[in-house]
């Protein structure tokens, strides 16, 4: 098995149940080991997929942490530890599927359907647990119809999560404020996120005056159902420019993160609206020696139809950065 085909993440998690096989005295890595490692692996995304599931990942780990102790200790004399046949087996079914779906590298979800597949100790472990086809179908929606080029996939589809923060998720579970005196502001934004042309309003007003808190009360409308059929089930993301920019040391590395935001809404099919405050500094952010800024960026998928924008500004902001580039003015509808 070629390690090197796997992506990041996947090799991440094999290097650590080496580590548990290693701490357990086992001389065998097996599948348990590697589930149990891609589960503690916060970046690999594997608990989130099996949440989304349905299964109870405390569940999981108890399961596989008394495989793993029922599992033979032999403490090998110069500390070698090798792969179990099913661990390999599992290995060549994932590289097999990989290849069908034109993959240059074997990713998380393709390594857990293999694991499925194999019909193992795994598949009766999360048989017993969850429903199997469900979480198939996870899979499926997570991989969507792109292939895996990337050996950092499993980074770019966490995109969302690391780079915006959920509003109707926060107005869910009542951490926004209630928003009063702001009706007709969030009813004008309603009407023009409703437009078939020209949908994405930008709020202009002089600091301090509410503007966030429109957005807020549009996601509150939005979980009370008070919003026409055409925003029903949206979710409305706070867009984290300081997050997107902290640590982007090198060129390329701030419209990457971007990049694969941008990405993860369009499979959203139109079913997020992105709130840009402070939108002016958009025009220019990650701009250096020529690097196309974030502005630029944007353009395309507004005229696609594929990101639904709401702006904040203030009115001199808007004049001296947005009003100047007219191609990104004419996508936004002042408010």
């Amino acid at each position: 098995m070629n390690f090197e085909k796997l992506t990041n993440q996947l090799q991440k998690s094999i290097g650590n149940a080496q580590s548990i096989a290693l701490g357990q005295d086992h001389t065998l890595i097996e599948p348990c080991h590697v589930l149990l490692a891609m589960l503690d692996n916060v970046e690999g995304g594997t608990s989130a997929i099996f949440e989304k599931a349905g299964f109870k990942v405390s569940e999981i780990k108890l399961k596989l942490n008394d495989e793993i102790k029922s599992l033979p200790s032999l403490k090998s004399p110069s500390g070698e530890i090798s792969v179990s046949s099913s661990l390999i087996k599992i290995f060549n079914l994932a590289d097999r599927s990989a290849q069908k779906k034109n993959d240059r590298f074997i990713s998380t979800e393709v390594f857990l359907e293999a694991m499925i597949d194999e019909k193992g100790k795994i598949t009766n472990l999360l048989s017993n647990l969850g429903n199997l086809m469900e979480l198939r179908k996870v899979l499926t929606d997570i991989r969507g119809s792109g292939t895996v080029d990337n050996p950092n996939v499993e980074n770019e589809r966490q995109s969302l999560s690391k780079f915006t923060i959920d509003l109707t998720e926060r107005a869910e579970l009542g951490k926004l404020d209630p928003v009063i005196g702001r009706d007709d502001e969030i009813r004008r934004t309603i009407q023009v996120l409703q437009r078939r042309t020209k949908n994405n309003p930008v709020l202009i007003g002089e600091p301090g005056v509410g503007k966030t808190a429109i957005a807020e009360g549009l996601a509150q409308r939005i979980v009370n159902s008070e919003v026409p059929d055409g925003l029903r089930n949206k979710r409305v993301l706070t867009l984290d420019l300081g997050a997107l920019l902290a640590g982007a040391k090198f060129r390329g590395d701030f419209e990457e993160r971007l990049k694969s935001v941008l990405k993860e809404i369009s499979k959203e099919n139109g079913r997020i609206i992105l709130f840009i405050d402070e939108m002016h500094t958009l025009v220019g952010a990650g701009k250096a020696d020529g690097a196309m800024d974030a502005g630029n960026m944007l353009k395309p998928a507004l005229a696609r139809g594929e990101l639904h924008c709401v702006g904040a500004t203030t009115l001199n902001e808007y004049r001296q950065f947005v009003e100047k580039d007219a191609a990104l003015e004419r996508r936004f509808q002042k408010c």
